[in-house]
């Protein structure tokens, strides 16, 4: 039976935290193995003071939507106030040094999902860039990464493509544990602050995970981390379909499975099934549907398009899955088909789907017609060197 960092805490180490002052980074899906927020479980520790609750995008309590700014609240049950992380700007995603200067300890525990562009992982990077270099000691709480640690697929970030989308030029599915990514992140902070006295980071490692499990077989109960991913099937198939973002496409949302629907009123679902299905795919069939979201792209207008039924999770890929899906969505209506224009996670420019991808190659290949196979052919190479890179920070064995 998995046990996640905030049980092991409890169970075998809480005393790192006893009579300490301490700040949490935390969210709703950050819950112990009966169901107790990690404010309350942790606030169950000996002399301990929780000064300060820091929440992620989507808020403390997961209800906001994406890309929705979050201001301070007051947490509910307990009096200690709540610093957004995710506010009106790009200054807002970190904590400053003032929030931070009357702590011992900042804990860090959230549930990433293992992309990418999920930004929980994010908001821990930049935490750990603002608290390692004043000294403050760090306590992550490790997680499983709930579609396990042996697939790496998709590629890095390019040089003036960071973003909230890309703080590191990790692959978009990096298979590493939120541990393992924190360990990843404390090198290169000590590198950009050479000579400095940094913090020291603490990770509590979960107990028998091993890295081939998805989160259903943890036996731990899932709760969503946002808003738009309620189950593990959503998931398995976001690291790929959180690449719709980018463009005019339907991506789920406002249905009751986002992410595993997609489409828009343009789209012949029939004919787009038979042909991802004729692509013989690695684990996955498409369905046709029509839909007809509540919210966000395409509100109240019937579309067409698929349900993606991944029926061997541990074939599926993904990322190059979604790509060949966007391609032939695209050819399907080029006239109609468009990349998304506006600001996306505080930024202009690059383009959202640039970010997604982290340069613009993946954009101008698909423009200039070429194959999924092509283009994912060029990710290969950067898949066999983040895996070499993440080596050393694995705490889980491969």
């Amino acid at each position: 039976m998995t046990q996640s960092g905030l049980d092991v805490l409890l169970s075998q180490s809480s005393e790192i935290l006893h009579g300490k002052k301490v700040g949490i980074v935390t969210h709703a899906a950050a819950i112990d193995r009966n169901l107790r927020s990690s404010i309350e479980a942790i606030g169950t520790i000996p002399g301990i003071q929780i000064l300060k609750i820091f929440g992620p995008e989507h808020g403390l309590h997961g209800q906001a939507q994406d890309l929705i700014g979050v201001a301070d609240q007051e947490a509910r049950g307990i009096q200690t106030q709540v610093v957004s992380l995710y506010g009106k700007n790009f200054e807002s995603l970190k904590p400053t040094v003032e929030q931070l200067q009357d702590l011992d300890f900042l804990v860090i525990d959230l549930q990433d999902i293992g992309a990418r562009f999920y930004t929980f992982q994010a908001t821990m990077k930049y935490s750990l860039e603002v608290a390692l270099p004043m000294g403050l000691d760090v306590l992550v709480l490790d997680r499983p990464n709930p579609i396990g640690g042996l697939q790496v697929e998709g590629p890095g970030v390019c040089k003036g493509f960071e973003s909230f989308v890309g703080v590191h030029s990790i692959a978009v599915r990096h298979a590493m544990t939120i541990g393992e990514l924190a360990s990843l992140y404390q090198k290169n902070i000590a590198m950009q602050n050479p000579g400095a006295k940094l913090g020291q980071l603490h990770i509590v490692a979960c107990q028998n995970w091993e890295t081939d499990r998805y989160f259903d077989e943890c036996k731990l109960p899932w709760v969503l981390p946002s808003p738009n991913m309620p189950t593990l099937q959503t998931a398995i198939v976001y690291p790929g379909q959180c690449l719709l973002e980018g463009t005019n496409l339907s991506e789920g949302r406002g249905t009751t499975r986002p992410f595993e629907i997609c489409g828009a009123p343009w789209i012949d679902g029939i004919g787009l099934s038979q042909r991802m299905n004729q692509l013989d795919l690695p684990g996955v069939k498409f369905r046709p549907v029509w839909f007809r979201p509540t919210f966000q792209k395409h509100a109240g207008i019937d579309c067409g398009g698929v349900q993606i039924h991944v029926l061997d999770a541990k074939r599926y890929a993904p990322v190059r899955t979604s790509l060949a899906l966007l391609i032939q969505m695209r050819n399907e209506s080029p006239e109609r088909f468009g990349w998304r224009s506006e600001i996306y996670e505080f930024v202009s420019d690059p383009i959202a789907i640039d970010l997604l991808f982290g340069s613009s190659k993946e954009r101008l290949a698909i423009e200039q017609g070429r194959t999924w196979e092509q283009i994912a052919e060029s990710w290969t190479a950067q898949e066999e060197a983040f895996r070499d890179q993440s080596k050393e920070h694995w705490i889980y064995p491969r």
